[in-house]
């Protein structure tokens, strides 16, 4: 893949090795201990959000604090050294991040979930991987796919991938390309490499979600390895490797559905704080041509209302869709897929819920929240790029799942 003259490089920052935690400190984490954690930074983060914002990049001294608290040892299996916590205690842990920073939040939360697609590897890799860093920090780039050509012992891999959450950061990363199969549909792959091995781009300049960093990352024509790599079609439902080693539950629940939990959680985030700041803002809001708060008005109690109930209502779809997903890898075809696809759409939903939560608090706070200083207008620009995530297409979404109700075959590959 040939660069141009006016490509400028992305400069990242290596993660320094040092910081994993001792398998004894790992062993001593609770649920409980590991969400504590993560609200004892919420200050740091929101003190570094507009930082993160300015530099297009999550904060170096943020990303390092989340490295050492444990939270990246989330999705990574018990056997090799990790927490494997349940879903809601991922949720809980990334709220508070995401209600200080739904950008960092974004980055910091893929990059945790994206050590189960370690764990859809080879058993020997996943030692080899979590023997040589403990957690994963890696991006996973699927658009557009690059291209795989077999070669003795493994793929030789070409492309030119966007949205690279996490790169910043990164010491793997994780790509899609597909194989050309002849007079067949190419195969979907997946394939792991170290972050030095690839080009970073500095494309990412956003309104929103600025401080994710989810810059461009550019191949050509490097060798993976064989065991460094897996077909994604069994890992969609939950028949992968994950389950053949550790199981089913968590590691055999199915791909898209974990996917689209993990990137509601930072607009939940975000709807969660807004309530919050809304509601403290009622109390000293004085409308231009009133004498009395915001607080007095009805108007404005049942704005508050509104939002809360639509965040509350939004929590608990994400959730339940999070515990659901554990038991859909036991569905067979084809009635999972009309499964999954159910659950795209309802959380599809329940962001939908989050973004309007946000909109309707700023809406009702006057002016001046919009201020370059003011934290609300930030989480209102991150979460009108976050719905325009393909998964949170609603005409997409709904069109799935109304096609599945009526026994048609779907007409989207992200299913």
């Amino acid at each position: 893949m040939t660069m141009t003259a006016t490509d400028k490089l992305a400069e990242r920052r290596i993660p320094p090795g040092d910081d994993f935690l001792a398998a004894e400190e790992v062993a001593a984490l609770t649920p409980e201990i590991l969400v504590e954690r993560t609200r004892a930074l919420k200050p740091l983060v929101a003190g570094r959000a507009a930082v993160a914002e300015r530099d297009r990049r999550p904060d170096d001294e943020v990303w390092s604090a989340l490295r050492r608290s444990g939270y990246f040892y989330v999705f990574v299996p018990r056997r090799f050294g990790g927490l494997e916590f349940d879903p809601d205690t991922y949720i809980s842990a990334t709220l508070p991040i995401a209600e200080a920073c739904p950008s960092t939040a974004w980055a910091a939360c893929f990059s945790a979930e994206h050590n189960w697609f370690i764990a859809q590897l080879p058993e020997a890799t996943q030692a080899a991987v979590w023997g040589a860093t403990p957690f994963v920090n890696a991006p996973s780039l699927a658009s557009p796919p690059g291209v795989a050509v077999p070669v003795d012992g493994g793929y030789r891999l070409t492309g030119h991938w966007k949205w690279g959450t996490g790169v910043m950061h990164a010491d793997w990363i994780l790509l899609n390309a597909l194989e050309k199969v002849e007079g067949g549909a190419p195969i979907a792959r997946m394939f792991l490499l170290r972050a030095e091995e690839a080009t970073v781009l500095d494309t990412w300049h956003m309104s929103g979600m600025a401080a994710t960093g989810s810059n461009d990352v550019v191949l050509d024509d490097l060798f993976v390895a064989e065991d460094h790599q897996f077909a994604i079609q069994p890992v969609r439902s939950g028949q992968g490797d994950g389950r053949a080693i550790h199981g089913p539950g968590l590691y055999g629940s199915p791909m898209l559905p974990n996917l689209c939990v993990t990137a509601s959680i930072p607009a939940l985030g975000a709807a969660r704080q807004a309530v919050a700041l809304y509601r403290e803002r009622l109390s000293v809001h004085v409308k231009m041509g009133s004498t009395a708060t915001s607080v007095e008005k009805p108007a404005a109690q049942m704005r508050l209302a509104r939002a809360d109930l639509l965040t509350r209502s939004a929590e608990r779809t994400i959730r339940a869709a999070a515990r659901e997903n554990l038991t859909l890898g036991e569905i067979p075809e084809p009635e999972q897929t009309a499964e999954r696809i159910r659950l795209r759409a309802e959380i599809a939903i329940a962001v939908q819920q989050c973004v309007e939560a946000v909109r309707t608090c700023c809406e009702g706070a006057g002016s001046s929240i919009h201020s370059l200083d003011n934290p609300m207008q930030r989480l209102l620009r991150d979460v009108q790029v976050m719905q325009s995530h393909v998964v949170y297409d609603l005409d997409v979404a709904t069109e799935l799942h109304g096609r599945a109700m009526v026994g048609l075959p779907p007409n989207s590959l992200l299913t």
